[in-house]
C-alpha cells in the first residue's frame, strides 16, 4: 500500500465530533480525505439539523452521520426539550415488542429527516445491578430475555427506515456500579454467566441484522484483563462465537474508563493510544468522543488519532491488513446506509402507542 492509501484508510476508520452548527474547515478537509463518519452532539443540532447534514453529505455522499439517540433521557435531537419518545425501560415495562418496533421506526424516521444515518442505539445491556449509575432506565430491563426481545425489535424498527442501529455496550455494562465515563468498570462473572446472561441480547440483535455493535470500556476478567474495547478476545467472541459480520464501533475513546487503563494523561494522548489499541484488537470504527474536551473543537483529537494510527502502522503496532479490513467494513456500512428511502415494516404497529411528549 502507498502512503496516500494508508492515510485515507486511517481517516476512514475515525468518527470525530466537532463544535458548532457549521462545518469547520478542518472537518471539510478530513471528509475530502476519506473520513468515515462524524458524530453529532446536542450543540450541533440547535439550529438546522437537516441543513447541517445536507452540507456534510454534499461534501461526500457516503459520509456517515451518527448520533446517540435512544429515546428517554439520551437524545441529541431533542436535548433542549427532552425526547418525545419513551426510553428503553418504559418500553420494556410495557411488554409489547410490536410497540417497541413501532417506536424505533418513528424515531428512525425523525433521524432520517434530520439526515442522520447511524443511531448509536439500542442499549442491550441487562441492567442486573439496580445501583448501576450509567445504564439504569436506559436498559429494557434486568431480565436478559426481555432485553433480547425488545432490543431485536428496536433494531428491526430502526433499520426499517434505512437508519443503521448499534447494539451496545458489548459484552455487557449492566452488572456494574462504575460509570465507564469516569473509571474502568469490572464485570467479574464466570464464563457461563457471561454467555447465558450478558451475551444473549447481543446475539438476538445480531440475528435481527444489526449493522453495528459498540464495544465498551469494560473489563471482564474471564474474557481478558484488558477493557473489551482494546481486547482481541472480545472481538473474537463477537465475530467467531456470535457471528457478527458488521462494523464494530468503540465507545468514545476519550472516556476515563479507557484512559485509566492506558495511563494517558491528556485527551489527545488518550484518544491516540486508544485508537491504536482498539484498531489492533479488532475495532472498525473509532469513536473519538465529545469535542468540548478538545481545546480546538475536535481537530486536535482527530489529528492525534489519525497520526497515532499512521505511526502504529509504521512501527508495527497495527498491521496494514487490519486497517484495510476495518476500512472495508466501513465502506460497506456506508454503502448500506446511503440515503435511499427505507421500507417500513407494516407489522410495526402495536396494540397501543406512547404519545409524543
Amino acid at each position: 500500500m502507498t502512503d496516500p492509501e494508508l492515510h485515507r484508510m486511517a481517516s476512514t476508520v475515525l468518527m470525530p465530533g466537532f463544535s458548532g452548527t457549521r462545518v469547520p474547515d478542518w472537518l471539510a478537509r478530513a471528509i475530502d480525505d476519506g473520513l468515515g463518519a462524524v458524530l453529532y452532539f446536542a450543540h450541533n443540532l440547535t439550529e438546522d439539523p437537516a441543513g447541517l447534514s445536507a452540507r456534510l453529505h454534499a461534501l461526500r455522499p457516503d459520509l456517515l452521520v451518527a448520533s446517540d439517540e435512544e429515546g428517554g433521557r439520551v437524545t441529541r435531537l431533542h436535548a433542549a426539550t427532552g425526547s418525545p419518545y419513551p426510553g428503553h425501560s418504559e418500553l420494556g415495562r410495557a411488554g409489547d415488542v410490536r410497540l417497541t418496533q413501532a417506536t424505533a421506526a418513528e424515531l428512525g424516521q425523525d433521524l432520517r429527516a434530520a439526515g442522520i444515518d447511524l443511531a448509536l442505539s439500542p442499549v442491550v445491556d441487562a441492567n442486573t445491578d439496580p445501583a448501576n449509575p450509567v445504564i439504569g432506565d436506559r436498559a429494557f430491563g434486568s431480565d436478559p430475555r426481555t432485553v433480547a426481545l425488545h432490543g431485536a425489535a428496536f433494531v428491526t424498527g430502526m433499520q426499517s427506515t434505512g437508519v443503521a442501529a448499534c447494539a451496545k455496550h458489548f459484552p455487557g455494562h449492566g452488572d456494574t456500579r462504575t460509570d465507564s465515563h469516569l473509571d474502568l468498570p469490572v464485570v467479574d462473572i464466570d464464563a457461563a454467566t457471561l454467555r447465558g446472561r450478558e451475551l444473549g441480547p447481543f446475539a438476538e440483535a445480531i440475528r435481527a441484522g444489526v449493522r453495528t455493535v459498540m464495544v465498551g470500556h469494560i473489563r471482564v476478567p474471564v474474557l481478558d484483563e484488558a477493557p473489551a474495547s482494546v481486547a482481541p478476545r472480545a472481538y473474537a467472541l463477537l465475530r467467531k462465537e456470535l457471528g457478527f459480520t458488521g462494523a464494530a464501533v468503540t465507545d468514545a475513546l476519550d472516556m476515563r474508563g479507557l484512559s485509566r487503563y492506558t495511563g494517558a494523561t491528556t485527551v489527545e494522548e488518550a484518544v491516540g493510544a486508544g485508537a491504536v489499541a482498539a484498531l489492533a484488537a479488532g475495532a472498525d470504527l473509532l469513536c473519538l468522543g465529545n469535542p468540548v474536551r478538545d481545546p480546538i473543537g475536535g481537530e486536535a483529537v482527530f489529528s492525534a488519532a489519525r497520526d497515532r494510527l499512521l505511526a502504529g502502522i509504521a512501527d508495527g503496532s497495527v498491521h496494514p491488513d487490519r486497517l484495510a479490513e476495518a476500512a472495508a467494513r466501513m465502506r460497506e456500512l456506508a454503502r448500506s446506509s446511503i440515503r435511499a428511502p427505507g421500507v417500513l415494516d407494516q407489522r410495526g404497529g402495536g396494540r397501543g402507542s406512547f404519545p409524543r411528549r
